[in-house]
């Protein structure tokens, strides 16, 4: 029987965990005698006894790569830049350090630790998390985020919280409310850093920052490093210990990846047709925007194939919902954005279709990461009409590697250029049908 997994990380035992923890295992070589492996634990690492005593309660022993070393840095109160993408544990690798430096002073009335991460079901499960590593301590956590009433997030603020994990809406929000004071944050944590630039928070988060001392602990965690995000990091960040991780698996290794060029109204004809060939038993399916979400979850049912649409003008209730379906297999495909699938951590996901294609290329390695979690199989299908030809060339320039092509019976016959406004800029059809719908 498998172990639990170490904060979040994948099982024991399980070939994407000692992918993931490759660095925790150390070769010492000795003349003509056989490599002796030192395994590195948490109790290695410097933690307090009540926080190893939650981690050993739930099977946790030996840290990811990212935890290693962001731990000891964290622990001795020095900045962190951790570069690594969901899965690798990074909660746990800024959460013990949150834990144990605020139980040294005792439980507090002020938010002296502030969380800040892109989504909501980021924001609940990083709560979740740091509860259960801090059971055994005296301090208190609490998770505000948008698209919910607030009174019950400002009541709990009122009890007085140590640990707060936010969203940059609400969190502005409230502040501009005077709801809460975040003068006395003693460490800040930036989660996920590159999916705040591509969601468009940069800026609230650089009004955030403005709001905190400027003494502080900084973490900063992200899985690309873009010229944008570096001088943030620039900015934010003093003489930083370094921290990087590798994916939990590597998907040009364990995913079969395949290309349909194809024009963009057969996208979803040539989907069904897929559906049907490959007889999919679930799938995940990637949207450029909110309103492709729900068309293509529209166009689907009509066709007899359940589908339900994730995005963030969902509410909380209504995602959970539809991701509880699928998982329960009463639904066959889920259509999501970029921004409603970070983080989601779906088991035996078989396949992962991209309905279009992203301008960050590595949005495609998070993307296609959905499904080969654990070392196990799995198939990524994209869709590319002619005007995403540029997106997929710099794909296989990250993947260093062109993708297979698939023969099917919707080939590509329009070779337009895509339209560009007056300033010169290539109007998305995507962008322009959603702006027209709403």
């Amino acid at each position: 029987m498998l172990a639990a997994a170490p904060c979040g990380g994948a099982p024991q035992g399980s070939l994407a965990f000692f992918q993931t923890n490759h660095g925790a295992l150390r070769r010492r070589e000795g003349a003509g005698k056989e490599a002796i492996r030192v395994m590195t634990t948490f109790s290695s690492l410097g933690i307090a006894e009540p926080i190893l005593t939650a981690l050993t309660d739930y099977g946790y022993e030996i840290p990811t790569v990212i935890q290693e070393k962001a731990i000891p840095a964290g622990l001795a109160g020095r900045d962190v830049l951790g570069s690594a993408q969901t899965g690798t544990g990074k909660t746990c690798a800024f959460g013990v350090p949150i834990l144990q430096r605020l139980a040294q002073k005792g439980a507090g009335q002020a938010i002296r630790a502030l969380i800040l991460t892109p989504t909501r079901e980021l924001a609940i499960q990083i709560d979740d998390n740091l509860h259960a590593y801090g059971k055994n301590l005296p301090l208190t956590e609490a998770v505000i985020f948008g698209g919910v009433g607030q009174t019950p997030q400002v009541e709990q603020l009122k009890r007085g919280v140590d640990i707060l994990t936010a969203t940059p809406g609400r969190l502005l929000d409230l502040s501009g409310q005077g709801l809460l004071d975040l003068s006395g944050v003693e460490i800040f944590v930036l989660d996920e850093a590159d999916r705040m630039l591509d969601m468009g928070f940069i800026h609230d988060v650089r009004r955030v920052i403005k709001l905190l001392p400027q003494k502080k602990q900084t973490m900063f965690f992200s899985a690309t490093l873009p010229p944008e995000i570096m001088d943030l990091v620039d900015t934010l960040l003093h003489d930083p210990v370094r921290a990087a991780a590798a994916p939990v698996s590597t998907p040009v290794e364990v995913i079969r990846q395949e290309v349909c060029l194809v024009d963009r109204g057969n996208k979803t004809s040539l989907l069904l047709a897929i559906l049907d060939q490959e007889q999919v038993g679930n799938a995940l399916v990637f949207t450029r925007t909110k309103h492709g979400a729900d068309k293509v979850a529209r166009d689907l049912n009509r066709k007899g194939v359940a589908a339900a649409a994730i995005h963030g003008n969902k509410s909380q209730t209504a995602r959970q919902e539809s991701l509880r379906k699928f998982k329960a297999g009463e639904v066959r495909v889920l259509v999501a954005t970029d921004i409603a699938a970070r983080g989601l951590d779906i088991e035996d996901l078989a396949f992962v279709f991209n309905y279009n294609l992203p301008e960050v290329p590595e949005t495609y390695i998070h993307r296609i990461g959905r499904t080969g979690r654990a070392g196990k199989g799995g198939t990524a299908i994209s869709f590319c009409d002619y005007g995403e030809m540029p997106l997929l060339r710099d794909i296989e320039k990250l993947l260093k590697k062109p993708i297979p092509r698939r023969d099917h019976n919707y080939p590509m016959e329009v070779f337009e250029a895509p339209k560009k406004d007056a300033k010169g800029r290539v109007v998305n059809p995507e962008d322009a049908e959603a702006r027209q719908a709403a």
